[in-house]
């Protein structure tokens, strides 16, 4: 059960990020959320949106920290540190 609660947490922050990196996208550009990402790409500044993205699992992890679900919340913050990697490859 250790194991899924972590798969479960590292899929939380995953999909946060999404979340929150489509929500940055639709609100402060005018661009679709495939459009805006292939011209942040083009520019160069895709790490850039991931990172601003992953605001909303901050979010999460505090959620998760006050249900009492600190395995889910390390699965949180393995997906920050792959994004965090990721974003350094980019």
């Amino acid at each position: 059960m250790n194991k899924k609660d972590v798969l479960l947490g590292f899929l939380i922050g995953i999909a946060t990020t999404l979340i929150g990196s489509y929500l940055f996208i639709t609100f402060f550009t005018e661009f679709t959320f495939i459009g805006g990402i292939e011209i942040m790409k083009s520019q160069g500044n895709l790490g850039k949106l991931i990172t601003l993205g992953s605001i909303l699992t901050l979010i999460a992890f505090g959620i998760l920290l006050k249900m009492n679900k600190e395995i889910m919340a390390r699965g949180v913050v393995l997906a920050v540190i792959a994004l965090a990697i990721l974003t350094l490859f980019i």
